[in-house]
């Protein structure tokens, strides 16, 4: 069965998720052939490519697949009727692909039929709490109505609530996010993100978000090794490469960066590149005469060095 026979509003006649209560269980379900047919394959082998590393990440996503492709089964042959909580938390530092694994499970969402439309909304608090009395409400509710049938993604989910100010309005955005969680669970897949120790403050403040959550999913650092990939990988979707020289001051240049404060991961990486070529942009427009071609996708150690993370220890513009 296709995506796009997934994408409906209500059960048909036939679909998976509609139980046939007058027929027998069959012996046996052949998985494989309803894993192929999802094709989550696809979707899975999309998430290796887009993010390095994350092997506890990858590993977590491919069992909640699992777990939700043999209770789709189950469902259709009449051995479930509740579906299951499928509410996450992401928890991580900026930078670690949180909103790349959000997309790539609306994706897995949609194709087995969990969710009608598989898109993702992404949003903060300021999407959802209003500066005055009456502001709040139609906000979230305008949010949730462009949600529905999908994800919503609340990045930096804590700054929701704000218990030491008495005049703010996050109480009330999320007395309504937990009553559409629970009531309209069938239509809404939300996921909260954010730094894990606060999310865990936010958790204890507020139990009704934590037992709505079904998932928890921590999202480890970046090694020096899979930054400096991750560099080269960004590098080669832009048609640029570090020449030799320039890598060694790329791993020089992590080294330091990750011992400076508001480190992003690859998020920082990606800053340091966007300066390392407009250097090299400078660089190589200051030369006299004709230009080699391949010097305009060169970059070289000067255009890494001399960033004053190297050169004297302050991060640059992250």
């Amino acid at each position: 069965m296709t995506a796009d026979a997934m994408n409906v509003a209500a059960p048909q006649v036939g679909d998976p998720l509609t139980a046939d209560t007058d027929a027998s269980p069959p012996a046996a379900v052949d998985l494989r052939q309803e894993f192929a047919e999802t094709g989550l394959e696809a979707v899975l082998r999309q998430l290796d490519a887009e993010l390095v590393g994350l092997a506890p990440v990858k590993t977590r996503i491919r069992e909640i697949a699992a777990l939700l492709l043999v209770e789709r089964v189950r469902k259709r042959i009449g051995l479930s009727s509740e579906p299951p909580t499928l509410h996450m938390s992401f928890t991580g530092n900026p930078g670690t692909g949180k909103t790349t694994v959000a997309l790539r499970m609306a994706d897995i969402l949609h194709r087995l039929g969990y969710i009608r439309k598989g898109h993702l909304v992404s949003v903060t608090r300021d999407d959802l709490v209003g500066q005055y009395i009456g502001h709040t409400a139609p906000k979230t509710k305008e949010i949730l109505k462009k949600a529905m049938g999908g994800v919503l993604f609340i990045d930096e989910a804590y700054y929701l609530y704000r218990q030491e100010n008495e005049r703010d309005y996050g109480q009330e955005a999320i007395e309504i996010l937990l009553q559409v969680m629970e009531n309209q669970r069938e239509d809404l897949v939300v996921i909260l993100a954010g730094y894990g120790d606060r999310m865990d403050k936010f958790f204890r403040s507020n139990p009704g978000f934590r037992s709505r959550i079904a998932h928890h999913i921590d999202f480890p650092d970046y090694t020096d090794g899979e930054l400096l990939r991750i560099a080269e990988i960004m590098l080669g979707r832009q048609n640029y490469r570090l020449s030799p020289a320039a890598r060694d001051a790329m791993v020089a240049y992590i080294a330091a960066r990750k011992e400076q404060p508001l480190f992003a991961n690859a998020r920082s990486i990606r800053n340091a590149l966007d300066r390392a070529r407009l250097r090299q942009a400078n660089r190589v427009f200051a030369l006299d005469g004709a230009v080699p071609v391949e010097a305009l996708s060169l970059i070289d150690a000067p255009d890494i060095l001399a960033s004053r993370v190297l050169k004297d220890g302050k991060p640059a513009g992250d």
